[in-house]
């Protein structure tokens, strides 16, 4: 049966994801260091507000707060058993707002790195990864998560684990990586890369692509990249609002509610189906992206020009397929 996520791409055209989590939350009251998966137990409120502002936004798809919530991750706060009922939780809850919506509305289960290293110069193992991604996609699937949802991903290493955990669940998923070291992730895999990695894989995602990263401008070259490389599936598209900034003691992304409209468009031009936002990105920016792909036409693949002049410039000459960009890194990052 076909799954609800391809659905909604079948007779939408495109689909609008959701914001930042981590952004979000800070302005709820979040403390750095503070792991956001507790709030689905001890502040459901806030995790409900979340989730109703992607929606009311006009998001058709949200992820769980549950990014950080593999027994890796949680084992820094004393939480490694928790792992599958705090992402029941945060998938409850998000079955709870979506269910009440007159529109279909996707519950999409966020499963994020395990902030190990794999590979010949890692510790975890492909067979302890695929224990943990496994026990949380089961949490997640119990709570009701539509589709799950790999994210913010470095290492081909990790992404085939995922897929590895997930295929013994047989439930939909789509995954991403994050494309931030002169057009490649940190683990050094190219948008070519992903693609012929996606298509390789024994259990493959129903939609792929990137988030996070440095800037929009930097995302959508690399969307263009899984077109080039001859892209099969639904491509994501999920950018930064803007680029960061430190002011007075906090981060903060200069991305405009019209740059993220403008940003939106080009994803949808340049080939991504599932668009939305990454860190930063605030309901504001969700209602320009959702009122700027309802009504403007679909055009042309933007040129690099193009995306450069109305997004602002690139953070590297090189899109890494060239073999200009660094190769692999040994560290990792989040998703706000």
């Amino acid at each position: 049966m076909t799954d609800k996520l391809t659905k909604l791409i079948e007779t939408q055209g495109w689909v609008l994801a959701d914001g930042a989590t981590g952004t979000n939350l800070f302005n709820a009251g979040l403390q750095a260091g503070e792991p956001p998966e507790f709030w689905n137990e001890e502040h459901p409120d806030r995790i409900t507000a979340l989730y109703q502002g992607a929606v009311d936004a006009g998001s058709d798809l949200f992820l769980t707060n549950s990014f950080g919530g593999n027994a890796s991750r949680l084992k820094l706060h004393n939480a490694e058993k928790r792992a599958h009922e705090l992402s029941k939780i945060s998938a409850e809850i998000g079955r709870e707002v979506a269910d009440k919506s007159s529109r279909d509305i996707i519950v999409a289960g966020s499963m994020g790195p395990t902030g190990e290293i794999m590979g010949a110069a890692g510790t975890l193992s492909h067979e302890d990864a695929v224990e943990m991604f496994h026990e949380q996609a089961e949490g997640l699937i119990a709570g009701g998560a539509d589709v799950l949802w790999v994210e913010t991903i470095s290492a081909p290493e990790e992404y085939a684990a995922a897929a590895d955990a997930i295929a013994r669940t047989g439930h939909p998923w789509a995954g991403t990586m994050s494309f931030d070291t002169a057009g490649r992730t940190m683990m050094g895999t190219t948008s070519a890369g992903m693609v012929k990695m996606v298509d390789d894989l024994g259990y493959a995602p129903m939609a792929f692509g990137a988030n996070c990263g440095v800037g929009a401008s930097d995302l959508l070259r690399t969307v263009l990249g899984f077109v080039e490389g001859g892209a099969t599936k639904p491509i994501i598209s999920k950018g930064n609002a803007g680029i960061p900034k430190y002011v007075d003691g906090h981060i903060h992304y200069d991305g405009t509610p019209e740059l993220m409209a403008q940003y939106a468009v080009l994803a949808r031009n340049s080939g991504a189906k599932i668009i939305g936002g990454c860190c930063g990105t605030m309901p504001n920016h969700l209602r320009a992206m959702r009122k700027a792909l309802e009504e403007t036409l679909v055009g042309a693949p933007p040129t690099l020009d193009e995306i450069a002049a109305a997004l602002g410039g690139f953070s590297s000459e090189s899109d890494g397929t060239d073999g200009g960009g660094p190769k692999r890194r040994e560290r990792r990052r989040g998703r706000g």
